[in-house]
Protein backbone atom coordinates (compact mmCIF):
# COMPACT_ATOMS: atom_id res chain seq x y z
CA UNK A 1 0.00 0.00 0.00
CA UNK A 2 0.79 3.53 -0.69
CA UNK A 3 -0.27 7.13 -0.22
CA UNK A 4 0.83 9.96 -2.33
CA UNK A 5 -0.68 13.15 -4.15
CA UNK A 6 -3.88 12.79 -6.08
CA UNK A 7 -3.63 13.71 -9.97
CA UNK A 8 -6.37 14.63 -12.67
CA UNK A 9 -5.68 11.26 -13.89
CA UNK A 10 -6.86 9.66 -11.14
CA UNK A 11 -10.16 10.59 -11.06
CA UNK A 12 -11.83 7.96 -12.89
CA UNK A 13 -10.26 5.51 -10.77
CA UNK A 14 -11.50 7.47 -7.77
CA UNK A 15 -14.96 7.39 -9.25
CA UNK A 16 -15.11 3.67 -9.05
CA UNK A 17 -15.72 3.80 -5.50
CA UNK A 18 -16.76 7.28 -4.95
CA UNK A 19 -20.00 6.88 -7.07
CA UNK A 20 -20.63 3.58 -4.98
CA UNK A 21 -24.04 4.03 -2.05
CA UNK A 22 -22.11 3.08 0.67
CA UNK A 23 -19.39 5.57 -0.11
CA UNK A 24 -21.51 8.48 -1.30
CA UNK A 25 -23.73 7.90 1.26
CA UNK A 26 -21.42 9.90 4.46
CA UNK A 27 -19.93 12.32 1.52
CA UNK A 28 -20.56 16.38 1.73
CA UNK A 29 -21.49 15.54 -1.86
CA UNK A 30 -23.66 12.93 -3.89
CA UNK A 31 -22.21 12.92 -7.64
CA UNK A 32 -24.77 13.00 -10.03
CA UNK A 33 -22.69 11.20 -12.73
CA UNK A 34 -18.93 11.10 -13.31
CA UNK A 35 -19.07 14.47 -14.96
CA UNK A 36 -20.28 16.22 -12.06
CA UNK A 37 -17.24 14.23 -9.57
CA UNK A 38 -14.76 15.56 -12.10
CA UNK A 39 -16.61 18.98 -11.27
CA UNK A 40 -16.69 18.64 -7.38
CA UNK A 41 -13.12 17.17 -7.63
CA UNK A 42 -11.19 20.01 -9.71
CA UNK A 43 -11.36 22.43 -7.64
CA UNK A 44 -10.13 20.06 -4.40
CA UNK A 45 -7.51 17.50 -6.09
CA UNK A 46 -4.80 20.23 -4.50
CA UNK A 47 -5.44 18.62 -1.19
CA UNK A 48 -6.32 14.74 -2.28
CA UNK A 49 -3.97 12.07 -1.50
CA UNK A 50 -5.22 8.68 -2.89
CA UNK A 51 -4.13 5.41 -1.54
CA UNK A 52 -2.99 2.71 -3.96
CA UNK A 53 -2.88 -0.80 -3.53
CA UNK A 54 -1.18 -2.85 -5.90
CA UNK A 55 -1.49 -0.81 -8.32
CA UNK A 56 -5.12 0.38 -7.88
CA UNK A 57 -6.48 3.05 -6.42
CA UNK A 58 -8.64 2.00 -3.20
CA UNK A 59 -9.18 4.92 -1.11
CA UNK A 60 -8.37 8.92 -0.62
CA UNK A 61 -8.16 11.45 1.88
CA UNK A 62 -8.58 15.16 1.99
CA UNK A 63 -5.67 17.06 3.81
CA UNK A 64 -6.59 20.70 4.51
CA UNK A 65 -4.16 22.83 6.65
CA UNK A 66 -5.67 25.52 7.34
CA UNK A 67 -5.34 28.48 10.49
CA UNK A 68 -6.66 27.67 14.05
CA UNK A 69 -8.77 29.67 15.47
CA UNK A 70 -6.92 33.16 17.29
CA UNK A 71 -8.02 36.38 18.17
CA UNK A 72 -6.82 39.13 15.85
CA UNK A 73 -3.60 40.49 17.68
CA UNK A 74 -2.18 37.23 17.07
CA UNK A 75 -3.65 35.71 14.17
CA UNK A 76 -0.65 35.32 12.25
CA UNK A 77 0.56 32.54 14.97
CA UNK A 78 -2.31 30.39 13.83
CA UNK A 79 -1.84 30.15 10.33
CA UNK A 80 -1.46 26.72 9.25
CA UNK A 81 -1.31 24.83 12.24
CA UNK A 82 -4.06 22.80 11.60
CA UNK A 83 -5.18 19.79 9.29
CA UNK A 84 -8.80 18.84 8.69
CA UNK A 85 -9.57 15.24 7.29
CA UNK A 86 -11.62 13.53 5.34
CA UNK A 87 -11.53 9.69 3.60
CA UNK A 88 -13.11 7.40 1.19
CA UNK A 89 -12.32 3.93 1.19
CA UNK A 90 -13.13 1.78 -1.45
CA UNK A 91 -16.01 -1.32 0.68
CA UNK A 92 -14.55 -4.08 -1.60
CA UNK A 93 -11.23 -3.46 0.31
CA UNK A 94 -12.74 -2.68 4.08
CA UNK A 95 -11.59 -5.22 6.89
CA UNK A 96 -8.18 -5.62 6.33
CA UNK A 97 -6.61 -2.55 7.75
CA UNK A 98 -5.75 -0.61 4.61
CA UNK A 99 -7.87 2.73 6.61
CA UNK A 100 -5.94 2.54 9.49
CA UNK A 101 -2.56 2.01 8.14
CA UNK A 102 -2.88 4.65 5.59
CA UNK A 103 -4.67 7.44 8.33
CA UNK A 104 -1.87 6.45 10.56
CA UNK A 105 0.78 7.22 7.90
CA UNK A 106 -1.38 11.05 6.98
CA UNK A 107 -1.36 11.73 10.31
CA UNK A 108 2.30 11.37 10.40
CA UNK A 109 2.18 13.22 7.38
CA UNK A 110 -0.01 15.87 9.35
CA UNK A 111 2.80 16.25 12.19
CA UNK A 112 6.32 15.48 10.94
CA UNK A 113 6.41 16.72 7.31
CA UNK A 114 3.67 19.91 7.53
CA UNK A 115 4.19 20.47 11.03
CA UNK A 116 0.80 21.09 11.97
CA UNK A 117 -0.01 21.03 15.82
CA UNK A 118 -3.63 19.54 15.46
CA UNK A 119 -5.70 17.14 13.07
CA UNK A 120 -9.38 17.24 13.18
CA UNK A 121 -12.26 14.78 11.39
CA UNK A 122 -15.65 15.98 11.33
CA UNK A 123 -18.67 13.31 10.33
CA UNK A 124 -21.87 12.03 10.90
CA UNK A 125 -22.37 10.28 14.45
CA UNK A 126 -24.29 7.55 12.43
CA UNK A 127 -20.88 6.95 10.21
CA UNK A 128 -19.89 4.11 12.74
CA UNK A 129 -16.96 3.10 10.25
CA UNK A 130 -15.70 6.62 10.22
CA UNK A 131 -16.14 7.36 14.14
CA UNK A 132 -14.27 3.68 14.60
CA UNK A 133 -11.18 4.47 12.77
CA UNK A 134 -10.95 7.58 14.05
CA UNK A 135 -11.18 6.26 17.60
CA UNK A 136 -8.94 3.34 16.71
CA UNK A 137 -5.67 5.55 15.28
CA UNK A 138 -5.95 7.46 18.73
CA UNK A 139 -8.01 10.56 17.39
CA UNK A 140 -10.67 11.49 20.64
CA UNK A 141 -14.22 12.70 20.40
CA UNK A 142 -13.97 16.23 20.96
CA UNK A 143 -17.62 17.20 19.90
CA UNK A 144 -21.23 15.99 19.49
CA UNK A 145 -23.48 18.05 18.40
CA UNK A 146 -27.32 16.64 18.29
CA UNK A 147 -28.82 17.05 15.08
CA UNK A 148 -26.31 19.44 13.42
CA UNK A 149 -25.90 18.41 10.00
CA UNK A 150 -28.44 17.85 7.20
CA UNK A 151 -28.10 15.00 5.70
CA UNK A 152 -29.89 14.77 1.92
CA UNK A 153 -31.66 11.70 2.50
CA UNK A 154 -31.52 10.64 6.34
CA UNK A 155 -32.60 14.52 7.67
CA UNK A 156 -31.01 16.69 10.75
CA UNK A 157 -28.61 14.16 12.01
CA UNK A 158 -25.80 14.20 15.20
CA UNK A 159 -22.52 15.11 14.39
CA UNK A 160 -19.31 14.22 15.72
CA UNK A 161 -15.89 15.93 15.75
CA UNK A 162 -12.59 14.14 16.64
CA UNK A 163 -8.88 15.77 17.31
CA UNK A 164 -5.68 14.50 17.82
CA UNK A 165 -2.85 17.00 19.11
CA UNK A 166 1.29 16.62 18.19
CA UNK A 167 2.00 16.20 21.69
CA UNK A 168 -0.64 13.23 21.42
CA UNK A 169 0.96 11.79 18.51
CA UNK A 170 4.30 11.83 19.80
CA UNK A 171 3.35 10.20 23.01
CA UNK A 172 2.07 7.35 21.06
CA UNK A 173 5.35 7.30 18.66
Amino acid sequence: MSIRRATAEDEDSMWVYRRLDDVSQWGSWGPVDQEDWRTILAPRLRDVLVIELDGRIVGDFMVKVVAGWAQREIRDHARGVQAELSWALDPGVGGHGYATEALREVLRMCFEDLHVRRVVANAFAANEASCRLAERVGMRRVLYAPAELLHRDLGWLDGVGYALLAQEWSATR
